[in-house]
């Protein structure tokens, strides 16, 4: 009975581990060394579909600083106390929204894909990025451009809505400059 207890007490521990997000986050080969298999998710999407792992991550830590259940925030409620939801169905390591997700399960085949999941996450922003290369001409290695599409949607990027934004500029200039990090601690990782 005790070994059973040990056991299910250890199975609990790894869960709760898995569940938290990894630290040290500006450093890219701690991240990895703390998650097995997430090299090979992002190595995966990259062959698949040209997107960079640096920039996978740097957009993954950005969305939701590696929180598999990460939310947008609930808006301010009606008259102080009558909940009126959260301000966009963004969720997941890679914050998809519910329609784009749907769009990617529907393109990819992917009907089981969970936004929850770091692999199925990876995917969904290289199928993204390799969207944003077609429709817009983003290059699959900027990660600066490849963001601001990122947030504002293929028909906002089109359109040029980012141009007013100076708070998502200074965001998109952060991914930029954390995918470069990455990139170059990536090359030097055991």
């Amino acid at each position: 009975m005790r070994k059973y207890a040990i056991l299910l007490v250890l199975i609990l521990a790894s869960c709760v581990r898995e569940s938290q997000p990894p630290a040290r986050q500006e450093n890219a080969c701690s991240i990895l060394d703390q998650r097995n298999g997430w090299l090979r998710d992002m190595q995966k999407t990259e062959t698949v579909w040209g997107a960079p792992v640096a920039i996978q991550m740097a957009i993954i830590w950005k969305e939701s600083n590696f929180r598999s259940r990460a939310r947008t925030s609930k808006r301010k409620p009606f008259l102080g106390f009558i909940s009126r939801g959260r301000i966009s169905s963004a969720f997941g390591f890679s914050q998809a929204l519910d329609g784009t997700w749907e769009d990617y399960q529907r393109d990819t085949g992917s009907r089981r894909a969970r936004r929850t999941d770091y692999g199925d996450s990876t995917d969904f922003i290289g199928w993204y990025m390799a969207k944003s290369n077609r429709v817009n001409g983003i290059a699959m290695d900027d990660a600066y451009n490849q963001y601001l599409a990122y947030h504002q949607g293929q028909a906002g990027y089109a359109r040029g809505s980012y141009r007013g934004k100076a708070w998502l500029l200074d965001v998109a200039r952060q991914v930029q400059n954390r995918a470069d990090l990455y990139e170059s601690q990536l090359a030097n990782c055991s």
